[in-house]
């Protein structure tokens, strides 16, 4: 097959203007677009790329795709749910798209989560980068009662139940809902508590739990994962605050069975202490190692 390359030399494909006039979105100077396979961004096979990798990965799709309403280039792909298994079929295609993509410059944020799901939560996480990487290249939202410079997850402002707090924590609800739930009596604590780390060479990390019984805790985990983009905010923060609703859906929806010991999880959190020296600025949870 022959590489088709643009005549500038670039390989992403721009956004079709039919495709753009049905965007499920637009916001801030941004399309997006949802399911869109792999050879709808990428024009051709790109250098270092087989034809066997490209004939492979170009079926593979991506669950929305960020456009610059100005240009119609591609942002980012965005691909959210469940980390494939080592060794699966699933994981093979997942590197055959990094592969692809990485040859053809295209960024790619991929959220890893057992629980999250682009149906039900990608469009409001996308929106929520789009809007923290405004904030980041200048832009401050609306409502916002602190000076810059305050991190787009820290900006304070009037939470629903009328008091001020953070309005960019994506956790409120589920705050709210482990409140609901203890008073109902389904778990035996009401906080939320959660860490985050990110791996020198490797993805953002971020996990959440509530404790329902008194030695057993609802426990959830999110990756991170930036290729080649900037989410706005802090990665590590961002995979926590994701875990952190992940732990809401299951609350809301009573799904509390697969509880893990309290003492296995204190353990779990211990083991990951002594790898700090594998962390990109170390472990700071260690209040949390002790049952």
């Amino acid at each position: 097959m022959t590489s088709i390359g643009s005549g500038d030399g670039g390989w992403l494909r721009a956004m079709p203007a039919e495709a753009g006039r049905n965007a499920l979105l637009s916001r801030d100077g941004h399309r997006v677009l949802s399911a869109r396979r792999l050879s709808d961004l990428v024009q051709g096979r790109p250098p270092g790329v087989t034809g066997s990798q490209w004939t492979s990965a170009s079926r593979a799709s991506f669950d929305f795709v960020v456009y610059a309403a100005d240009t119609g280039r591609p942002v980012v792909a965005v691909e959210i749910g469940p980390v494939p298994p080592a060794g699966s079929a699933e994981q093979r295609v997942e590197r055959l798209k990094d592969a692809v993509s990485a040859a053809a410059g295209l960024p790619v944020l991929r959220i890893g989560s057992p629980t999250l799901r682009a149906v039900e939560h990608g469009r409001r996480l996308v929106e929520y980068v789009i809007d923290a990487r405004g904030y980041a290249a200048g832009g401050t939202p609306a409502g916002a009662t602190e000076p810059a410079p305050v991190g787009f997850r820290d900006i304070l402002g009037r939470l629903p139940d009328g008091r001020t707090g953070p309005v960019n924590d994506l956790g409120t609800l589920t705050r709210a809902a482990a409140v609901e739930a203890y008073v109902a009596g389904r778990v035996a604590d009401p906080i939320v508590r959660g860490l985050h780390v990110r791996w020198v060479d490797g993805p953002a990390q971020g996990w959440s739990w509530v404790q329902v019984r008194p030695d057993a805790c609802l426990v959830e985990g999110v990756s991170v994962t930036e290729h080649r983009f900037s989410c706005g905010i802090d990665a590590a923060r961002l995979a926590e605050d994701l875990a952190t609703v992940a732990v809401g859906e299951r609350l809301r929806e009573n799904a509390v069975a697969d509880l893990l010991p309290r003492a296995e999880w204190t353990a779990q959190i211990a083991a990951l202490s002594q790898r700090r020296h594998e962390l990109v600025g170390g472990f700071a949870f260690d209040h949390l190692c002790a049952d």
